[in-house]
């Protein structure tokens, strides 16, 4: 009976060493920070110029890109809306913001030209996109 005892004792001592071990394991797992999924979401810097609101920003987000038929004022427009032209990135729709602000408005499409980085190749490829607003370009 003395060996069913150990037996038996020896098979509980395996069975409790195999628990604490995977259930170390697996607790440890969870407090190092094992995988993780990180999601991001975009937020919408406000318009540079408390002006009326483009068609886009009055309905919340603004697209990625431009609409099929949209076109943008360049003397209104704020930053992110700026960035959805054609070869317009963060830093030129900044510049646009800064040469207005300094400068006043554009009084046609091709003033466009005079601020830092924009050149003839992008300025003809925004010329169906953009208006100057009260010059009706």
């Amino acid at each position: 009976m003395a060996e069913k005892n150990g037996a038996v004792m020896g098979a509980l001592a395996l069975g409790a060493a195999f628990v604490l071990v995977t259930g170390g394991y697996f607790l440890g797992n969870r407090l190092t920070g094992g995988p993780c999924q990180v999601i991001t979401q975009r937020q919408e810097a406000p318009a540079a110029q408390p002006a009326a609101p483009s068609s886009s920003q009055s309905q919340g987000e603004a697209p990625e890109s431009l609409l099929p038929g949209e076109v943008i004022d360049i003397n209104t427009a704020g930053e992110l809306d700026l960035q959805r032209l054609p070869g317009i990135g963060e830093k030129r729709a900044r510049d646009i913001v800064a040469y207005r602000e300094e400068h006043g408005p554009f009084q046609t499409v091709e003033g466009l030209d005079d601020v830092s980085g924009i050149g003839e190749g992008i300025l003809s490829g925004l010329r169906d996109y953009v208006t100057a607003g009260q010059s009706g370009e």
